[in-house]
């Protein structure tokens, strides 16, 4: 086999002036093929070169390593780096809503400790007051009683004075003590600081797994969040003076710690709207719908809200009714009770009244009021009255939120069908298979009119 035989010809120039800065090297080379068809080894080219073998000269030619006639040593043009990560790296309105986000999410961890904090120094003030109001009461009761002794044994004036004096001020006192106390309800609001602590962590572990999620948080995320902070903060406020929630009002009312429903905003037009769209709304509702949704879904969720309206929420209606009225008469009677003490212990050694008349009403009704204001407080009737509208707003917030998903027409901008039933079941306390079972039974009772139906939630 004949060698190749090549010769190359380098040739090097280089130019240097007074008026230019830069040195520019040009490489020339020269193939010398020769001729192959003197050997039958090598196979012939063709004129038209084959495409694997052009392919391989432009690749090659491409990554710097071929070059034809001419080549500049010049430096390659550098990679767009920064268009690249840019490609990869979410747009600036998607960082900027989730910055809003995690500013939310700080926000509602510090109101979480204020909550806390709060709810920790009143459940302080419920205990100190309770034991503190008990003792004066009681102390002033015993002394109205040695009054008596005292009066019998001694009989002058002075010595009726030296008793009478620190019991009327006593009864004074704790009477004044008592209506402040009875007017804010500490135990009441210390369920309500439980409540807010409680809500606060939901929302703001909601929002932590949507950004877990890898969810690209848009406007209307943030104006949900911040509408739900706020609202919140409306629920449960911190300050005492000017925003504290009435401790009697004229009727029973579930907790609201939720914003208003858009839907029922609207509800006029929405109503027209539906109106108008029935029968198309029909044709889509008899077939199997989108995102997990069908029309035995909606069915369920519906009857799921009518069994709570009649059972759960009526029952807690009725419940916080009568919690509402005890509070009412307990707040009223302690203070009423330790008043006439007082008034009673003023006219202790009174000739018009007797001896003992005076003392002995005294003592009487500083018991009473003990006894009352140890079963208003000690037995917190404020907690329980805060629990029973905390529950029944439960089961009001879970029938705002089945109407509003329901009224949204499109399929796909509802959560999912069946995620949405059984985060439904779950806070109900019940299975899937219970969930159903009970909205079949629902619907036998509506058909048959039987009142012995089971209530919705299985927690509370």
């Amino acid at each position: 086999m004949a060698s190749l035989q090549a010769s190359s010809l380098l040739l090097f120039s280089s130019s240097s002036s007074s008026s230019t800065s830069s040195t520019t090297r040009t490489i020339c080379s020269t193939l010398h093929i020769p001729n192959l068809q003197k050997y039958s080894a090598v196979p012939q080219l063709q004129q038209n070169n084959p495409p694997k073998l052009l392919d391989e000269l432009n690749a090659r030619r491409d990554l710097g390593f071929v070059n034809t006639a001419t080549a500049t040593a010049t430096a390659p043009a550098p990679l767009d780096h920064i268009g690249l990560i840019n490609s990869f790296r979410p747009s600036t309105q998607q960082n900027s809503e989730k910055v809003k986000l995690y500013a939310i999410l700080e926000a509602i961890g510090d109101r979480i400790e204020m909550h806390k904090n709060i709810g920790e120094q009143r459940q302080n003030w419920s205990v100190l007051l309770l034991n503190s109001i008990n003792m004066m009461t009681l102390t002033a009761t015993v002394i109205s009683g040695i009054s008596t002794a005292a009066t019998n044994v001694m009989g002058t004036p002075t010595s009726v004075l030296a008793f009478k004096l620190p019991s009327t001020l006593l009864f004074t006192a704790a009477t004044g003590m008592l209506v402040i106390m009875n007017k804010i309800q500490p135990s009441q609001l210390v369920e309500e600081q439980r409540n807010a602590v409680r809500l606060f962590t939901q929302l703001q572990r909601r929002l932590q797994t949507n950004l877990a999620l890898e969810k690209i948080p848009t406007d209307e995320d943030v104006k949900d969040a911040m509408e739900n902070v706020l609202a919140l903060d409306k629920a449960y406020p911190l300050p005492l003076l000017g925003v504290m929630i009435e401790k009697f009002p004229k009727s029973f009312e579930p907790a609201a710690w939720w914003p208003p429903s858009r839907h029922h905003n609207h509800e006029q037009q929405q109503q027209q709207e539906r109106d108008e769209e029935k029968e198309d709304d029909i044709k889509i509702r008899t077939r199997m719908m989108k995102n997990g949704w069908s029309r035995e879904l909606e069915e369920e969720c519906r009857d799921i809200v009518g069994v709570m309206k009649r059972k759960d929420e009526a029952d807690y209606a009725r419940l916080g009714n009568k919690a509402l009225h005890l509070s009412k008469m307990l707040a009223i009677s302690g203070p009423l009770l330790t008043g006439i003490a007082a008034v009673g212990s003023a006219f202790i050694g009174s000739p018009t009244h007797g001896p003992w008349a005076a003392a002995l009403v005294a003592a009487v009704a500083g018991s009473l009021a003990s006894i009352v204001n140890t079963l208003e407080h000690g037995g917190q009737v404020g907690m329980v009255l805060e629990m029973y509208r905390n529950s029944a707003g439960f089961f009001k917030n879970l029938e705002e939120t089945v109407d509003s998903t329901l009224e949204e027409g499109e399929m796909e901008k509802r959560e999912n069908g069946e995620l949405f039933e059984m985060k439904m079941a779950l806070s109900l306390g019940r299975s899937l298979s219970q969930l159903r079972e009970l909205a079949a039974t629902s619907r036998c009772c509506d058909r048959g009119g039987s009142s012995n139906e089971d209530f919705a939630s299985k927690l509370f």
